[in-house]
């Protein structure tokens, strides 16, 4: 069994998701290296504090777009002679942002939240599983 990294942006913008969507209004936890409390507020926003070896950077609040199935990537343009997608770019929840190719069927990706779309984390066309992160998005 893997260890969860609670110093991941990702994983702490996960987590966030998770405790808003279910109505929770905070977390403390606590490991030998240090300790993470989200505390989620309606008034003031989600605030995240980190006590120990690493501190959360100012992308603390940036979430992984990942992927709904297996299958081979296709970003949604190659807009630069190397295939890279121009980014960092704003984008809406419901704004497709890949594909998944699965045999000979194309399946839109889309970001799920609305941000600033920040990094592609995967090369076209590399192989994927269920639920690996494509891109890393930032809210706006």
């Amino acid at each position: 069994m893997s260890r969860v990294d609670f110093s991941d942006p990702s994983t702490i913008a996960a987590l966030a998701d998770a405790l808003t969507a279910a109505g929770v209004e905070g977390m403390e936890i606590s490991w030998p290296a240090g300790n993470l409390r989200i505390v989620v507020s309606k008034e003031a926003g989600t605030q995240v504090s980190m006590m120990g070896n690493a501190q959360p950077g100012p992308a603390a609040l940036a979430a992984a777009v990942k992927t709904p199935l297996a299958g081979h990537f296709y970003p949604l343009q190659r807009s630069d002679s190397d295939g890279a997608e121009r980014l960092p770019r704003a984008v809406s929840s419901q704004d497709v942002i890949g594909f998944i190719r699965v045999g000979f069927v194309l399946l839109p990706v889309p970001a799920g939240k609305a941000g600033l779309l920040t990094r592609q984390l995967v090369e076209p066309e590399a192989l994927v599983g269920f639920g690996d992160p494509l891109f890393e998005i930032e809210p706006l």
